[in-house]
């Protein structure tokens, strides 16, 4: 009886202690009351890709109702342009908000749905091609993370820009 009643003394407190671990290594939810600017502005990572959507005056459009699914250039996939791009797109308007739409499919295609793609009608009007030979792959850039959730869509991370024809 003795030995019955240290065990339950025994096993609440290791039980306590792993519900308290896994609850602890667990990975967050994602934060899906955040719209996509939001969403990318907090990954860190986007800090071109926000101040061109602010410099071509889309930012409200993506804190829109949506949904949207937006294949997002990283910092580095930005500074992978040539010499003088980035900064000629930021004094054209026109041919950034291009460029920037071109990145964005009307409603929420998730990683499941992109690989059955072979290609996508971009916001911009042109369509971009999708392949998943040796990774998923839009145009000639690498899908490097997907399914990053928002309250108005999906982010899909590349890590090159994408240029429209």
């Amino acid at each position: 009886m003795k030995a019955m009643v240290s065990l339950k003394k025994l096993v609440v407190p290791v039980f306590v202690a792993v519900a308290l671990l896994a609850w602890a290594v667990m990975p967050a939810p994602a934060d899906t009351h955040q719209d996509i600017v939001d969403t990318a502005v907090s990954a860190g990572q986007f800090k071109t890709l926000a101040k061109a959507l602010t410099e071509a005056g889309l930012v409200e459009t993506l804190k829109g109702k949506g949904p949207f699914t937006v294949f997002a250039p990283t910092d580095e996939a930005f500074a992978k342009l040539p010499a003088g791009t980035l900064d000629a797109l930021l004094k054209d308007k026109a041919k950034l908000k291009s460029v920037l739409t071109y990145h964005v499919v009307a409603g929420k295609v998730l990683a499941a749905d992109v690989v059955k793609l072979s290609e996508a009608k971009t916001v911009q009007g042109q369509s971009v091609k999708i392949s998943t030979t040796g990774g998923v792959k839009v145009n000639d850039a690498n899908v490097v993370k997907t399914d990053i959730m928002a309250s108005n869509g999906v982010i899909h991370v590349i890590d090159k820009v994408i240029l429209p024809n």
